[in-house]
């Protein structure tokens, strides 16, 4: 698999329209659909507003339709210093020699910084937000404190310098030894030899025991072709034995907790239908626990009470009527559920299937549309669950998202002999049941590991034809193995990474973290594969365990690189879920080792992002003016102001950190990003970066985020992730060409989630557009079909089969506010016919987040689906560039604003 960057060329196909750009009621009133937090918590000392006729100051109400501009509505170069703008555009010789249009990405071998996809950095209002109402009493210190002259300059880099050094040196270097070293993979290989990285002589010396890297591209394909049936020496027995020639008895509990799934799409009713179309013989009893939708899309099951169901004849059976109207992510409930069937239906086989949503090792399990506020199953609610429920399975699947984690796994093994799940979120299709459960009716007595196997193949074939462009994975792990095999250099793992950080090896933790496969990374749920984040991190222990985890993964089917089968949380996004996690851990009687090491790596991360507090952490002071701020000085003063975060942090984890103020102080002193160099200087036509290696060091990402002046105030358009590098100087040329993507011609709000390649010669880049999604949907055998309208993201698909074209829509997912915290199934289908509402966030000229409108003009779906390709604005002179850097503290800042 080649090392270089994925490229998504520009495809411009035409002009958008005046009113393309308007914005109109009513107001979506639940929050922003790009950032979360609409930026609110990231406004600073620095910004000046300016009054907008009829609006009082800091009213958050729709500007009135007169609403002037400020005076520096036009973007500056350099930290707002004047430099005027060229008129023309830019074409692709530029006389800046050849010009490559480059995404920033996650490529396989390196990182790709997906952080903050909804407006960047950290955005959890428990961690970083709340400790810098402490930092923000001193902030007139940070300047000094962090560019250790007396506030840092904003005239940015020094012209003369623009030929030479930084990017302008570093394009023909790097051995491509697998380094993960931020922004040095999206070249090919590592750009300072001398820097910090994943293998490095830096990362061997500051931990025991490491051992040269491994992770190569031989590596990457994470697919079993064969079933792995080898046990290692000394697992323990299985809990089932299999009497052999067809003689078994089988006993499948499916819990299926409908909820939104099925209310508004029919999944459940689908899934279902699937189930009693397979033979399943005399010999397995299918018993269904239903619940957990306001609406059941068939004529049978109740919306009003839990009922079970057992499939027989080719059809659905009932056998209680009302099972109350008890949570399905109650433990109680699914302990009762289990323990029916074990009284009624005993067997010499068993598995029990969870069918719902998933959000992986720290929310669990489960989302009850008719009981939102209770919340989700955590890993210890499940513990709880199946110690009383008496059972022991011959596996447990979870027809879910997220939940083959390795946390999920430990937890399980006491209760079964394979665990059956997805590390990625699932298509909203899900498993395709009437295959293997007629192939096992056949013959009861089928492997277990054949069972999975089929499993795995009918869910990724059935995804591969249904549902384009969605990722796949699903895993058959033996937990009789895993519980013998893993623990102990899990541990070794962990205590490695705690003994990295504690000497200033931070960084190189930070870069395999980033780079390592992610799954939901939208959601903010840091899931990563644990292998992918072990071959990384090549230490001696993170190799052990790396070979452990592929011979406990017995089968693995999936269309994603450097997904292997289990993930792990490991904190990045969002760190205020370290303290949850810590105490599920403690629940389902993991060994304190990993809560140590992430408490370590939160700690610092946390730390990085309080004295990061600056001007040039929004974007919307970009688009004033506003000039960068931030960088490295003395560790006296960071230690001062890290007394102030410690002290007030809030989190449980500080407290049992395991570095001194001093030494956080000290390390972050020599590893801050020094936000005032991110400014752009004009140089011919175009305005330019040029930063110094070890500040490349620290950045992680780069993303393109776009705000357009439609009269009413700024509409943000979203993140992209192009940018441009001259091939002959190296520098960063800013985008002022005034295209966005479009569909059908209508510019839409887009933000990169994920890039990634997921083979030889094959990558995806994917995106995703806020909008509401109305349609209907038939389902077989009921007569009226389904109407819907709902918020959703469409998601949207660049890969190797468009990288000269246009892009495709794959599909939407319905998205949520606050109800659940539970990852849904995804996707749906998007079918002619649909009608397509865009949803557009508005910041008026204040800086205030006005509220999500309406956007455009309504699309609807013909025949030939929909078109996605870049648009030419209506007017590119309204159109203000700011670039996200994302640091090694997931921190993000915004460069001042250009425009044409």
């Amino acid at each position: 698999m080649s090392n270089g960057p994925i490229n998504r060329k520009k495809n411009v196909t035409g002009k958008a329209s005046g009113d393309s750009m308007k914005t109109h009621g009513p107001a979506k009133t639940n929050g922003p659909v790009g950032d979360k937090t609409g930026y609110q918590q990231r406004k600073t000392q620095q910004s000046v507003p300016r009054q907008t006729v009829g609006q009082r100051p800091g009213s958050t109400q729709r500007p009135a339709q007169n609403a002037t501009r400020p005076q520096s509505f036009r973007p500056t170069g350099a930290a707002g210093n004047g430099a005027g703008s060229s008129g023309g555009q830019r074409g692709s010789g530029g006389g800046m020699g050849k010009i490559l249009i480059i995404a920033v990405i996650v490529l396989l071998l390196g990182g790709g910084g997906l952080s903050g996809l909804f407006g960047g950095g950290n955005n959890d209002t428990t961690s970083t937000t709340n400790t810098a109402n402490t930092a923000n009493t001193i902030t007139s210190t940070i300047s000094q404190t962090l560019t250790g002259n007396n506030g840092g300059s904003s005239s940015g880099m020094d012209l003369s310098s623009l030929l030479g050094g930084g990017l302008s040196s570093l394009l023909g270097g790097g051995s491509g030894s697998g380094s993960s070293g931020g922004l040095s993979d999206i070249l090919g290989g590592s750009w300072f030899s001398s820097q910090t990285g994943i293998g490095s002589t830096a990362a061997s010396s500051a931990s025991s025991g490491v051992s040269s890297p491994v992770y190569s591209s031989a590596n990457a394909n994470a697919n079993y072709t064969a079933v792995n049936r080898s046990v290692a020496a000394g697992s323990r027995a299985k809990y089932t034995t299999v009497k052999g020639n067809g003689k078994d008895t089988f006993t499948i509990l499916v819990y299926m907790c409908g909820a939104d799934l099925e209310s508004k799409s029919a999944m459940a009713t689908r899934d279902l239908q699937e189930m009693l179309a397979a033979n399943i013989g005399s010999k397995i009893n299918l018993v269904i626990y239903t619940g957990g939708a306001k609406k059941w899309n068939n004529n049978l099951i109740s919306a009003t009470n839990n009922q079970i169901w057992q499939v027989k004849d080719g059809g659905l059976a009932c056998l209680n009527k009302n099972a109350g109207s008890a949570a399905m992510t109650n433990p109680d409930t699914l302990t009762s559920f289990i323990q029916y069937g074990a009284k009624n239906f005993k067997a010499d086989r068993y598995a029990l299937i969870l069918w719902d949503h998933g959000s992986g090792s720290v929310t669990g399990y489960g989302y009850d549309e008719r009981n939102p506020g209770a919340g989700s199953m955590s890993l210890a609610g499940l513990n709880s669950a199946f110690q009383r429920g008496g059972l022991k399975f011959d596996f447990i699947g979870f027809d879910t998202c997220l939940m083959a984690s390795v946390e999920n796994a430990l937890m399980a093994s006491n209760y079964a002999d394979y665990l059956i799940a997805s590390e990625e979120t699932e298509p909203g299709i899900g498993w395709y049941y009437t295959d293997w459960l007629t192939a096992l009716g056949q013959n009861t007595s089928m492997a277990t590991l054949d069972i999975g196997r089929q499993i795995c193949d009918d869910f990724v074939s059935k995804c591969a034809s249904q549902c384009r462009g969605q990722s796949t994975t699903l895993s058959v792990i033996d937990l009789a193995e895993l519980s013998h095999t893993i623990p102990s250099r899990f541990n070794s793992f962990a205590d490695g990474v705690t003994t990295l950080i504690n000497n200033e090896g931070y960084k190189t933790v930070s870069n395999a973290r980033n780079g390592s496969r992610e799954f939901a990374a939208s959601s903010r749920i840091d899931q990563v594969d644990l292998t992918d984040l072990c071959l990384r991190l090549a230490t001696t222990e993170s190799n052990a365990l790396a070979s452990a985890l592929r011979e406990s993964v017995k089968y693995n089917r999936t269309n994603m690189s450097s997904a292997y089968g289990l993930s792990v949380y490991f904190p990045y996004q969002r760190v205020s879920n370290v303290d949850k996690a810590v105490n599920t851990y403690a629940a389902i009687g993991m060994d304190d080792s990993y809560s140590r090491a992430i408490r370590a790596f939160a700690t610092v991360e946390s730390s990085g992002q309080a004295v990061s507090v600056g001007s040039s952490t929004s974007p919307l002071s970009s688009l004033f003016g506003g000039s960068a701020s931030g960088g490295s000085g003395s560790g006296d003063a960071l230690t001062s102001l890290l007394s102030s975060f410690l002290g007030g942090g809030g989190m449980d984890f500080l407290s049992g950190r395991t570095l001194t103020e001093e030494q956080l102080g000290q390390y972050l002193t020599s590893n801050m990003l020094d936000a005032s160099k991110l400014v752009f200087q004009k140089l011919g036509d175009s305005w330019v970066m040029d930063l110094a290696p070890e500040q490349w060091a620290l950045v992680h990402s780069i993303d393109m985020n776009m705000f357009y002046d439609n009269g009413e105030g700024y509409v943000d358009l979203g993140l992209d992730n192009l940018y441009e590098l001259d091939s002959e100087t190296g520098l960063l040329i800013a985008d002022t060409e005034g295209t966005w993507i479009g569909l059908d011609g209508q510019p839409v709000p887009y933000y990169r989630e994920s890039a990634f390649a997921v083979g030889d010669n094959q990558w995806r880049i994917t995106g995703r557009v806020p909008c509401i999604l109305s349609g209907t949907r038939t389902v077989k055998g009921q007569e009226e079909p389904i109407e819907f309208s709902a918020q959703a993201d469409l998601l949207v698909v660049f890969d190797q089969d468009t990288e000269s074209a246009t892009g495709y829509v794959a599909g939407a997912r319905f998205t949520y506010g606050d109800e659940t915290e539970a990852v849904a199934k995804n996707m749906l289908s998007v079918e002619p016919g649909d009608t397509i509402v865009l949803l557009a966030d508005l910041y008026d000229y204040q800086q205030n987040y006005v509220a999500s409108y309406h956007f455009g003009n309504p699309i609807t779906v013909g025949a030939q689906g929909l078109t996605v390709s870049d648009i030419e604005l209506p007017d590119p002179y309204k159109a203000v560039v700011t670039y996200r850097f994302t640091d090694i503290y997931d921190q993000a800042y915004w460069t001042p604003a250009v425009g044409k």
